[in-house]
């Protein structure tokens, strides 16, 4: 029996290797196939893109992939959490937070070729697509989704940030039009609302899970697993980035485009105004 599980216990994580690599390739191969129809398509249906420097029209294509990823893993997350039954408690025996399944590892190999193909533009065209922030971002989502994916845990926590990846698309339009000109139409006003709500409910989101983690830790003698401490540290570093230089934020033009929080705080602000 020893000598006929250990062939099979070999080829299974030649297997799962295999399909952890695939799926991160499919990731960058994904971005890069984006990347390529998004260029094309703009420059046959908008003509706004034609007039962009070289810089705006690689941030716009950049975009394009990053909206694709962001309504690919969150759909993804949304079906895996919520409409399947791998995470519900009577569905299987074992701890929820250590369920996984062919379908999440791949959502989370398909992130981590999205993250590090993005890293990879950042740095190229350093500080053009963001600074040390977006830089540590990466990093810390990196970490978090590897360890998850290797180790296998806490996959849950993993597809629930990964579904906050819904509102990326809106940031995004947001960026497309204040580009090309339409800021003052009323598609912008609109994606500003829903920008606004759909940060609340993943700000709600976000602030649920914490204190299930603080739960957590304290009925397991505060012993977290690595993707939930990777979070936190996460979470904990751009509230107090954000508080620390929110002054700074407002005033800047370049990080009204980048920073989400400081995106709704504008557009609430403004559909304030125009309700009067």
């Amino acid at each position: 029996m020893v000598g006929l599980s250990s062939p099979l216990l070999g080829y299974e994580s030649s297997s799962r290797e295999f399909q952890y690599l695939a799926s991160v390739f499919s990731g960058i191969i994904l971005c890069a196939i984006v990347y390529r129809l998004t260029g094309a398509i703009s420059s046959l249906c908008f003509k706004a893109y034609g007039k962009l420097s070289e810089e705006q029209k690689i941030e716009w294509n950049n975009r394009g992939f990053s909206t694709a990823h962001a309504l690919v893993v969150a759909f993804a997350s949304f079906y895996l959490v919520v409409l399947s039954d791998l995470f519900k408690e009577d569905s299987e025996d074992g701890l929820i937070v250590n369920r996984n399944s062919t379908l999440s590892n791949t959502v989370l190999g398909v992130s981590i070729g999205y993250f590090l193909t993005d890293l990879a533009m950042i740095f190229w065209l350093f500080p053009a697509l963001g600074g040390l922030e977006y830089v540590l971002h990466h990093g810390l989502s990196l970490f978090s989704i590897i360890l998850s994916l290797l180790s296998g845990q806490g996959q849950i926590y993993i597809l629930l940030v990964l579904f906050s990846e819904s509102t990326t698309p809106f940031v995004n339009l947001r960026w497309y039009l204040d580009t090309a000109g339409q800021k003052s139409s009323s598609l912008y006003i609109c994606n500003g609302v829903a920008l606004f709500l759909g940060w609340l409910a993943v700000s709600f989101e976000h602030g649920i899970m914490h204190l299930a983690d603080l739960s957590l830790s304290y009925n397991n003698n505060f012993n977290l697993e690595p993707p939930v401490v990777a979070r936190i540290l996460l979470f904990i570093y751009f509230f107090t980035h954000m508080l620390l230089h929110f002054d700074q934020l407002a005033r800047s033009s370049s990080c009204v485009n980048n920073h989400e929080s400081v995106l709704v705080l504008e557009d609430s602000q403004r559909f304030g105004q125009n309700s009067y």
